[in-house]
């Protein structure tokens, strides 16, 4: 009798699946990997070469999780993520024990006032409550965690009536904006169904606020909920397109008498990107071929700009024909490059009387679908740079009036809100903070349609993760925490409403401690 004969089965199996497969299957790659021509690592060290790939691969996810601290990483660190995400799921923005700010760094600051006001001092419309969900934390252990969802009546945080962001005035339909805070374009194509139905529930039923649809068209998720709507024209005119590719005033008259879609928004320039969209042609399903009138499964390159005008003479007729025949606001979504850029626009507006009901302003660290690394980190300005030129050309000749700011670029808190507002814009609106709200997980796979939380995809498969039912309210309290932040930050700073904050309420504090004022 061997010793073989004394080895059970199972111990047999052990020893083939943990011994002889793996050093059969290294053997096997240590001779493929020095014959092959493409990588010089694996070439010369086979197998330890593969475990160096599969460390680089993980990498991101490595440092996401494990080694950048709360205040490293990009596009947004751990903190700034947790700072979207815990008020959409607990609709609770309280911190103990302190900022984690770095102080010593320079920045920006909002002016506190000696004496703040009181709550029942405020300019604000708490009459009608809103019903969201949140989750209430039950135990908090090393190795489980049980938390309950409760229903929840919570106030809106809205501007009276009386003190309504007016967009327009002068249209047939203006739009009576008492929201301070809306979504930003996001298309569909670039965000599933399940995103853009979830934000859409989510916004409506915070009353009051908008959203965009991003230059991908109106789509019937858009429509899913109760949100107002600001219909964005991009230079593939996607949408608003016939089959040749021509502007049609037939597709805008249809869009202007849906009652939700508020004003039109024509797309001339993205902080992440100065050209058209990009969709890859897996996302382009049939469906949102026929909303955009596009060939379906075909990647989309738009225009670098819009065939239909070329300078500023024919843009303002062109918005000059879409007010006219939609009878709603007009506005024109811009990046600026420099104190020239907008005075050239202000000094149009001034000479021709003509020109957009609001603008929708755009940094350069705003974020995309899909974008070029060269043109997303180097051209066009920041938003509080771009924010101060375009809010001096606008007074300087004298047009401001006329036109509404909105701006957005990184506004995720209610501070940053505050900020923006102090420094020239009327309204503020968020992209990625709503992505968050919804599931986003910053895995940067946005233009790859491989989205794992099921947020930036097409895929049927990959969106089950994204519960509508679930995510909707996740939207409604984001949204719900910063309104409530804005109003205790006009509090603090002793005025009665977050439409009066100015410029002199931010000061900038340089590396050394000096500060100084905006001017």
């Amino acid at each position: 009798m061997s010793w073989l004969d004394g080895i059970s089965l199972t111990t047999t199996l052990l020893i083939l699946v943990l011994v002889v497969i793996p050093i059969s299957f290294a053997v096997f790659l240590y001779f493929y990997d020095r014959r092959q021509k493409q990588h010089a690592i694996l070439r010369n060290y086979p197998v330890l070469g593969r475990m160096r790939y599969m460390l680089e691969k993980t990498g991101p996810e490595l440092r996401q999780y494990l080694f950048n601290a709360d205040h490293e990483g990009k596009p947004f660190n751990r903190e700034e993520y947790l700072q979207m995400v815990l008020p959409g799921k607990y609709l609770n923005s309280i911190i103990g024990f302190g900022s984690k700010r770095n102080f010593e760094e320079p920045g920006y600051y909002l002016r506190n006032a000696f004496f703040t006001k009181q709550n029942e001092e405020m300019r604000v419309d708490n009459g009608e409550l809103i019903t969201t969900m949140r989750y209430r934390v039950d135990e908090d252990n090393l190795f489980s965690r049980k938390e309950h969802r409760e229903e929840l009546h919570t106030l809106p945080w809205l501007l009276p009536e009386e003190d309504a962001i007016v967009i327009g005035p002068n249209c047939e339909h203006p739009f009576h904006v008492r929201s301070l805070l809306g979504q930003s374009g996001m298309s569909y194509g670039a965000l599933g169904e399940h995103a853009i139905t979830a934000l859409s529930k989510g916004i409506g039923m915070a009353k009051e606020a908008w959203m965009n649809t991003g230059e991908g068209g109106l789509s019937p998720y858009h429509l899913a909920g109760d949100a107002h709507i600001i219909a964005q024209i991009g230079s593939g005119l996607f949408g608003f397109r016939t089959e040749e590719g021509e502007f049609s005033w037939e597709r805008l008259r249809e869009k202007a008498e849906i009652p939700q879609v508020k004003a039109f928004e024509i797309k001339l320039a993205q902080g992440a990107k100065m050209r058209g969209g990009h969709v890859e042609g897996e996302k382009v399903t049939e469906e949102i071929a026929k909303i955009r009138n596009v060939v379906p499964y075909t990647t989309i390159n738009s225009p670098n700009r819009f065939k239909q005008f070329s300078d500023y003479p024919t843009l303002f007729d062109f918005i000059e024909k879409i007010r006219d025949r939609g009878g709603k606001p007009v506005g024109i979504k811009i990046v600026i490059g420099g104190k020239e850029d907008a005075e050239e626009l202000a000094s149009f507006m001034h000479e021709t009387g003509k020109g957009p009901d609001f603008i929708s302003l755009d940094g350069a660290e705003g974020g995309s679908g899909a974008t070029y690394r060269d043109l997303a980190d180097s051209v066009g300005l920041p938003l509080k740079s771009a924010l101060v030129l375009l809010d001096d050309a606008l007074r300087k000749y004298e047009v401001r009036d006329e036109v509404k700011i909105i701006a957005s670029g990184k506004i995720t808190t209610p501070d940053k809100a505050a900020i923006a507002l102090a420094m020239g814009a009327d309204l503020v609106q968020v992209a990625r903070g709503f992505m968050i709200s919804v599931g986003c997980i910053m895995a940067e796979r946005c233009h790859t349609n491989e989205c794992p939380a099921g947020v930036a995809t097409t895929d049927k498969n990959l969106q089950r993760g994204l519960v509508v039912e679930e995510k909707k309210y996740r939207v409604t309290n984001y949204i719900l925490t910063m309104r409530e932040g804005l109003f205790r930050i006009a509090a603090a700073a002793g005025i009665d409403s977050p439409t009066k904050f100015e410029r002199h309420h931010v000061v900038y504090k340089d590396e050394r401690g000096r500060v100084f004022p905006i001017e």
